[in-house]
């Protein structure tokens, strides 16, 4: 009995160490990749606003199914495994020089994608900004987990933003 109470006990401790740590890792991380792109504004703001065309650079979306709302594309289904409940990017706001997108996952609060298209009058490039916001709950196991989106997305945005570099200047 003493033993059971024992490894109770230490678990318990160890569940609200690790939780103490974990509320030293901030709530709110952005992670932001930027290119600069020789190119004229519209035609790369085009190829953001429209989802049918996220599959020739967002890596990853080649195969992915378009989201209606209305009958209009408004973004792409990302997970349909659970059609009750699918796992969707769809855009939430659009202007002439930002576009921003939520995507929708199971068991995480919506994470916010944002394309921020800056021109310079005295430049003949543009400046094109993609972020990801998170915004994480209390628990631990969220908040050890986003050390790891860095690693997991920096790369992936970063190749997006290469790739539709490499499409809007060589078209």
């Amino acid at each position: 009995m003493r033993l059971i109470r024992f490894a109770l006990l230490s678990i318990i401790i160890l569940f609200l160490v690790v939780t103490a740590i974990s509320l030293f890792i901030p709530s709110h991380i952005q992670i932001s990749r930027i290119v600069s792109i020789k190119a004229e504004k519209d035609p790369v703001i085009g190829y953001i606003k429209d989802p049918a065309k996220w599959k020739e650079w967002y890596p990853g979306l080649d195969t992915t199914k378009l989201y209606y709302e209305n009958g209009i594309a408004k973004g792409v289904i990302l997970n349909n495994r659970d059609s009750a409940h699918p796992v969707y990017l769809h855009i939430t706001k659009q202007t002439d020089g930002e576009v921003v997108a939520e995507m929708v996952p199971r068991r995480m609060r919506p994470v916010t994608n944002g394309w921020k298209l800056v021109s310079y009058p005295t430049n003949d490039s543009l400046a094109l900004q993609w972020y990801m916001d998170f915004h994480l709950r209390w628990y631990p196991w969220e908040k050890f987990s986003s050390l790891l989106f860095e690693g997991s997305n920096g790369p992936r945005m970063q190749q997006g933003l290469n790739n539709l570099k490499n499409l809007v200047e060589h078209r």
